[in-house]
């Protein structure tokens, strides 16, 4: 069975493009299908990486947003796989979860108070990812410059929507939604700033 060569790595892509795609026969092929397929299969994948990211979870004492891995795995699923498929691989995670699936934070489904962080989620993937594509993720500097701007973008979504839900004052929510989450935020920050930009060194030298 042949498969395709890894795509070598060019301005405008994110680090999914480089990833080849199955060579189901030449006839799908000549249609676009085995690309269809690989970007099915990566779309479902961010949208798994991120539930079960979302399982490492600590509650944080008088908040009812807890400290999870999600929003680090949202972020890297938005600079890996770009603004589209990282869009569709968010939407598809809180939509199933929405329906039963049971992939938020502490095996939770359905709506809750900390719903509006996963709102922001699908809007930060999708700048990130955007971003991603002119380069933000192909240097240390710039890839947390990056990482800080998804995290901004879904705190400016998340805290709204919890004082919402749960009819705290815009303080309150902010001192529980936002407050306790700053250093772990800088943390993943950081392990962001090394990964990404390894991974575009590695894609480089092959």
């Amino acid at each position: 069975m042949s498969t395709a060569a890894a795509t070598p790595a060019r301005a405008g892509q994110v680090l999914a493009d480089l990833l080849p795609s199955p060579k189901l026969s030449a006839a799908l092929e000549q249609g676009g299908a085995p690309t269809r397929v690989r970007d099915a299969a990566l779309v479902l994948g961010g949208a798994a990486l991120t539930g079960l990211a979302a399982q490492i979870s600590v509650p944080v004492p008088g908040s009812p947003v807890p400290v999870t891995g999600q929003t680090f795995a949202a972020l890297l699923v938005g600079t890996s796989l770009g603004a589209g498929r990282g869009f569709l691989a968010l939407a598809l995670y809180a939509l199933a979860g929405i329906a039963g699936v049971p992939w938020f934070a502490g095996a939770s489904s359905g709506v809750a108070p900390s719903f509006g962080y996963i709102l922001g989620m699908i809007l930060a993937t999708t700048v990130v990812g955007a971003l991603a594509r002119r380069g933000a993720d192909r240097s240390m500097l710039r890839m947390a410059g990056t990482m800080l701007v998804g995290e901004a973008i879904i705190y400016a979504i998340g805290v709204p929507y919890l004082a919402l839900a749960t009819g705290m004052s815009a303080t309150a929510a902010i001192a529980a939604g936002l407050t306790p989450f700053l250093i772990g935020d800088a943390l993943k920050a950081a392990l962001a700033m090394g990964a990404l930009p390894t991974a575009w060194k590695f894609a480089n030298k092959r």
